[in-house]
């Protein structure tokens, strides 16, 4: 059964469904140049369903946002390992982009996030993707970092970071 988290105009945003993944990978494909083995979108449905969410207008996948947890030493405290949350991927086709939707997204995986109990969430992002930079900053996520030659072109990316309290 499908659950509507949350709603904007005539996009819902839900979690994901096996059935999902074809339209995710056909999404990841057009908007993103990092892609992914069909076993490793399972893997993440799998392990964090709260945070692997999509949007959709009129049944069909617009977009979407998945995350995993893992363990590992904080981004803001000196010491000790804490669980995470990590954003491996958001992407929205193109057409329906500038409209909320990814802002949305976010939103309702922080949640889903915070209900496995991570201490914090984090990503990684192009430092020339300075709409998203913004949004993630507007969001309350804060650049801890700059990844010297990230990505496979070659570009850098931010490591942006959120803190939980509860």
């Amino acid at each position: 059964m499908q659950v509507i988290l949350r709603q904007i105009g005539d996009c819902v945003i839900r979690r994901c469904e096996a059935s999902d993944l074809i339209s995710i990978m056909e999404i990841n494909m057009k908007t993103l140049p990092e892609h992914y083995s069909d076993y490793f979108y399972e893997s993440l449905l799998a392990e964090l369903p709260e945070a692997f969410l999509v949007a959709e207008i009129g049944g069909r996948v617009i977009g979407y946002i998945m995350c995993k947890t893992e363990y590992g030493f904080s981004n803001f405290k000196k010491l000790g390992f804490v669980k995470k949350g990590h954003v491996v991927s958001v992407a929205i086709l193109d057409e329906h982009r500038r409209k909320g939707i990814g802002r949305t997204l976010v939103e309702e995986s922080l949640k889903g996030v915070q209900i496995k109990k991570c201490d914090e969430l984090y990503l990684e992002v192009r430092c020339s993707n300075n709409e998203a930079v913004r949004l993630y900053e507007k969001m309350g996520f804060i650049i801890k970092q700059r990844l010297k030659s990230y990505y496979r072109d070659g570009e850098d990316a931010y490591l942006m970071t959120i803190e939980f309290t509860y």
